[in-house]
């Protein structure tokens, strides 16, 4: 390697791009694959490929993104629907808080904190947390950066290909790839849980879904996520002690 290639290597734009190739990984692919079925899911529930699109790439949470679907396909009041999504997305500010402390570095700005932390869900999350300790601390902010914004480029891109495709697949394929989403949520919060509680908290959810999806089903997510969620939690404290 010569002085020039070295010299970029260690600029914040070379880490960068060592972030962007780092996002080409098996959670990336596993991401897409959900993001996949997502769209087929927008698009079952009426929604254009820019409204697709946007919000993929703006919400950019698939918990987040698929209860606005759901909520809005089902017919459910605007402040319905911003309660919901507001209240999915609760679990972000630990998220952040555990995230500023590795990723900032001894001349990392506030503002840069601000911009990137945007793309802090889950998949991004679990990489910094899992990769950043190993990097030098002036490299881990451009690092995380190019890592963070080609996920969300790349899961923009097959969202896009996977709504244009899902109008040519027989309706039987079609219907199949909207069950990723629920499937990549199930199998990502299993494999988060950590407590008894956690894991009361997604059977409850499991099987409070389908009931209040007959009684309350412009607001079966909200309520059966507040119920047994409260519920699990309440669980949690008593076994706990």
């Amino acid at each position: 390697m010569d002085e020039t290639t070295a010299a970029a290597a260690r600029s914040p734009f070379g880490w960068f791009l060592r972030g962007a190739l780092a996002a080409f990984s098996i959670p990336a692919l596993v991401l897409m694959a959900a993001q996949i079925g997502f769209a087929a899911l927008a698009r079952e529930a009426g929604f254009s490929l820019g409204e697709t699109l946007a919000l993929t790439v703006l919400v950019w949470a698939l918990p987040s993104q698929a209860v606005f679907v759901g909520l809005v396909g089902s017919g459910a009041s605007l402040a319905a629907t911003a309660l919901a999504v507001g209240l999915s997305a609760v679990r972000f500010m630990p998220m952040v808080m555990s995230w500023v402390p590795v990723v900032r570095g001894p001349r990392t700005r506030r503002w840069q904190l601000l911009a990137v932390s945007w793309f802090v869900a889950i998949t991004a999350w679990v990489f910094a947390m899992a990769r950043l300790p190993e990097i030098a601390r002036p490299q881990r902010l451009p690092f995380f950066a190019g890592f963070a914004v080609t996920l969300t480029g790349l899961n923009g891109a097959a969202v896009i290909m996977a709504y244009n495709a899902l109008g040519a697949m027989p309706d039987l394929l079609a219907a199949a790839l909207v069950f990723l989403t629920p499937i990549y949520f199930l199998l990502a919060l299993w494999g988060a849980a950590r407590s008894r509680a956690d894991v009361l908290a997604l059977a409850a959810g499991l099987v409070l879904g389908p009931p209040f999806a007959v009684l309350v089903p412009e607001a079966d997510l909200l309520v059966a996520g507040l119920v047994g969620g409260t519920a699990a939690y309440g669980i949690g404290r008593v076994l706990r002690s």
